[in-house]
């Protein structure tokens, strides 16, 4: 009975629907603004300093490396088969206390990624993720939000299209119920339990103290749980004009969102008490659309306006000499990206 009631409400709820299902009319869009630009891999001259103009394939260390310090996590990096030794000793130097995060340099909708609690935690995912990863400083801030930016190259301001606000998957006790229990009620979560078995395994037994909150995915992406809610309403001219300004600080960054934890909304909206913990360039979607209130139309409509941006902005990137893929180019991308994918699902 369980199974048919999660059944039923992914069924009547689009957000749960497979990626390559809501896409299907998207894919038309694709090819009308392909035709136009006379490219189907135009979107590389959307962001000429990151790879792939952060479609597929981009390190997210290179990224972190052309932002700002200040606005951005202390990160390390290693490559694939560094000593456990060597990782633990480079954690200590630069000042990074546990717990952490550590994520892979290539990837996205927060596989891979994994809170590090205790020195022996890093060993271990060394061990097991295969591929050049990230640890990185765990930002204190409460709330986390994604705020996607753009801007024309031959325009001095940008201008915000889309804010989401997350709620992370966080449960609260009774004092009677397992965490199992908890996660049950609520089909959202209840989606995450095999991955939250795979996680915790024997601790989702435990029964929480009354009113005590446990916050099971500290990552705000969707796939790993973590409700969106629209609040576009909030790009102000402040707001705009603070993110703006930061964005542009980042070099020849014109389409993208920007994932910021931060400390409270008027903090954030004066450009204060916030920290940058993912950029995604030209594969980013406007999350926004996921607000469970948005219907599927309205997330059709705004996944069309960014294609539009998006075309327009590498278009005129490539009249300035930035190049787009050849196909060549992209079909290897997306083999090598399958490849990652793969060593990611079976982490």
């Amino acid at each position: 009975m369980k199974k048919f009631k999660l059944f039923i409400h992914k069924l009547t709820h689009w957000e749960y629907w497979p990626f390559d299902v809501v896409y299907i009319p998207m894919y038309f869009v694709w090819f009308y603004y392909s035709a136009k630009a006379r490219s189907f891999f135009f979107f590389n001259a959307a962001n000429p300093r990151i790879k792939n103009a952060g479609f597929l394939m981009e390190s997210k260390k290179e990224i972190y490396d052309i932002i700002p310090e200040q606005y951005i996590p202390t990160t390390l990096f290693f490559k694939d088969g560094t000593d456990a030794a060597e990782i633990l000793q480079a954690v200590a130097a630069s000042g990074i206390s546990f717990p952490c995060i550590a994520k892979p340099d290539m990837g996205g909708k927060g596989r891979g990624v994994q809170k590090i609690y205790a020195p022996e935690e890093i060993a271990t995912y060394a061990g097991k993720i295969k591929m050049d990863f990230l640890v990185q400083e765990f930002i204190p801030y409460p709330e986390e939000v994604g705020i996607f930016y753009c801007r024309m190259p031959d325009q001095p301001d940008g201008f915000i299209s889309g804010i989401v606000a997350k709620e992370f998957l966080i449960v609260k006790g009774d004092g009677v119920s397992t965490l199992t229990q908890l996660v049950e009620k609520d089909p959202r979560y209840h989606f995450q339990l095999a991955a939250l078995q795979k996680i915790y395994g024997e601790e989702l037994n435990t029964v929480l103290e009354k009113d005590e909150l446990k916050n099971l995915v500290p990552y705000g992406n969707h796939a790993r749980g973590a409700k969106f809610i629209d609040v576009s309403h909030w790009a102000d001219e402040i707001f705009t004009k603070n993110f703006d300004q930061v964005c542009k600080q980042i070099p020849e960054f014109y389409f993208g969102r920007l994932d910021v934890m931060y400390s409270n909304v008027e903090d954030l909206r004066l450009g204060k008490n916030f920290s940058i913990v993912e950029l995604n360039g030209a594969g980013s979607e406007p999350t926004h659309i996921y607000d469970p209130s948005h219907s599927l139309f309205f997330a059709w409509r705004e996944i069309t306006r960014h294609f539009k941006l998006l075309c327009a902005i590498s278009i005129k990137n490539h009249k300035r000499g930035f190049p787009y893929l050849t196909v060549k180019e992209g079909m290897q991308m997306f083999k090598e990206n399958r490849a990652v994918m793969k060593n990611l699902d079976q982490f």
